[in-house]
């Protein structure tokens, strides 16, 4: 039967019963078979204490110091391609591309030659370099990378005001003045066409017959390359390079061959290996550039041979001498002497021979030309040499002594600049005419690489935007430039 009272009121307190919940609690009896123990504290004391959270995240990188426990084994690399061999990648550095079949074929092109060097009729024209020259400048190393040879194709010069004058210097100094030596220094703003103008030099003295021997870059006989050792017997001691050396006589060998193969010992020297009496010149070099050990001696000898004096028996022909980078040959050099202390480029052999000639300390018997391009394009801060050059050109273009530049009092200048740069020729190239510029690109648009008509308007365009005839812009503002 139910309860007539509800729970509700059983819950109330009532002034007859002490407490209403006491009816409702479950005798202990009841529980004492589920084996719960009484409220207690002791647990909670004895309790463990709780496991720190890892806040560490799995995604960012481990703190520092922090060990991760995570061990990557990394795989070993394994070169699948050869190693590229020694001087692999210097000689794909300079590798020179003479000729583009991609090219149009420039019909009626004149070729460079001892009568057309003198033409004043082909100011402003290309003329083709024959190829028995092109191999003759390409042994002596000089075309450069930065000339634009491969969009053409062949080879081919710009007949310049310069380059003309140049051509009747070598004819005089061929004919009318044999025996004589001119003695210049290319200068100029960057890209006017100064290693041009040495290249067209070279090829004229090839074409007149003469001997010629150029240092292609004077920078890679400063910065530290070559093998280098102090010569002995010599005061202030000097230093030669004989691997170099070796190679200078290869390509002296090679580009001069047709002459030198003509040419026999007229005296005799003291060689470190036995020669022949009568060989000739292209072997002797040959002996030079086999062996780097004996290249010094072989040389000696040989430019010997080239500086007597011509005789009915023995014909020496006029001596070219070239160098490109001359601010690299009027400093100190990376090389080192037993004290540690920078070696001159004066005191290095091969530029020591040059400077002898180009300051006319020595003498070319049979004539000559000595001749050095200071580039622009590469070039150390040599404040002797801008000093020198400035004053050269003064006096070159008969200014009057108060217009020679005169030496700061606070900077402080190397006289040996002043005594190599003395008495020489300085020649400053300017830009291109607008007749010679208009004629450099009708031969562009004639090998196809310059797709616009070329008119007065065109021609002026471009003439100004390359700084007045800078022959570098003017290539750069139109066979180059792609918008």
């Amino acid at each position: 039967m139910a309860s007539t009272e509800c729970w509700r009121c059983l819950s109330r307190t009532s002034p007859l019963a002490p407490t209403s919940l006491s009816l409702l609690r479950a005798p202990s009896s009841i529980y004492s078979g589920l084996g719960t123990a009484s409220f207690s504290t002791t647990a909670g004391l004895f309790a463990q204490p709780a496991v720190k959270k890892n806040t560490t995240s799995k995604t960012g990188p481990p703190k520092r110091g922090e060990k991760t426990g995570v061990k990557i084994k990394k795989k070993p690399i394994v070169s699948k391609g050869r190693p590229p061999a020694i001087g692999e990648r210097k000689a794909i550095r300079k590798r020179v591309v003479l000729s583009n079949t991609n090219a149009l074929e420039v019909q009626g092109m004149q070729e460079l030659s001892a009568e057309t060097m003198l033409d004043m009729r082909l100011r402003g024209q290309v003329l083709g370099i024959p190829g028995s020259v092109v191999d003759q400048l390409r042994a002596i190393e000089a075309f450069k990378v930065t000339q634009g040879w491969g969009m053409f194709r062949r080879p081919g010069v710009l007949m310049r005001r310069e380059s003309l004058a140049m051509g009747k210097t070598i004819e005089n100094l061929s004919t009318e003045n044999l025996g004589s030596v001119s003695r210049r220094v290319l200068t100029g703003e960057r890209g006017n066409g100064k290693s041009m103008l040495l290249l067209q030099a070279m090829a004229m003295a090839f074409l007149k017959g003469w001997v010629v021997i150029s240092i292609p870059e004077a920078q890679e006989l400063v910065i530290g390359h070559t093998e280098y050792a102090p010569l002995p017997n010599t005061s202030p001691t000097q230093y030669v390079q004989k691997t170099y050396l070796a190679n200078l006589l290869s390509q002296i060998a090679r580009a001069n061959a047709s002459i030198l193969s003509n040419l026999q010992l007229s005296q005799k020297h003291s060689l470190p290996i036995p020669v022949q009496s009568n060989i000739s010149l292209d072997r002797l070099a040959d002996l030079g550039a086999r062996d780097p050990d004996i290249a010094w001696p072989i040389f000696q000898a040989l430019w010997t041979e080239l500086t007597t004096s011509s005789t009915e028996t023995a014909n020496r022909p006029p001596i070219l001498l070239a160098l490109d980078g001359l601010a690299h040959a009027m400093t100190t050099t990376k090389y080192r002497d037993v004290d540690f202390n920078p070696i001159h480029a004066h005191d290095l052999v091969i530029i020591k021979h040059f400077t002898d000639y180009l300051s006319g300390t020595r003498n070319l018997p049979n004539g000559g030309m000595v001749i050095a391009a200071a580039s622009q394009s590469n070039t150390p801060k040599v404040p002797s040499l801008k000093l020198a050059l400035s004053q050269l050109e003064a006096r070159t273009s008969g200014g009057s002594s108060s217009e020679v530049p005169e030496r700061d009092p606070f900077q402080s200048y190397d006289d040996r600049v002043f005594q190599s740069l003395e008495g020489v020729t300085a020649q400053r190239l300017q830009g291109l005419t607008k007749d010679e510029a208009q004629g450099l690109l009708e031969y562009y648009a004639m090998s196809g690489i310059l797709r616009q008509t070329v008119s007065e308007a065109l021609v002026t365009e471009k003439w100004m935007l390359s700084g007045g005839g800078v022959v570098g812009e003017l290539e750069r503002a139109t066979v180059k430039m792609r918008i």
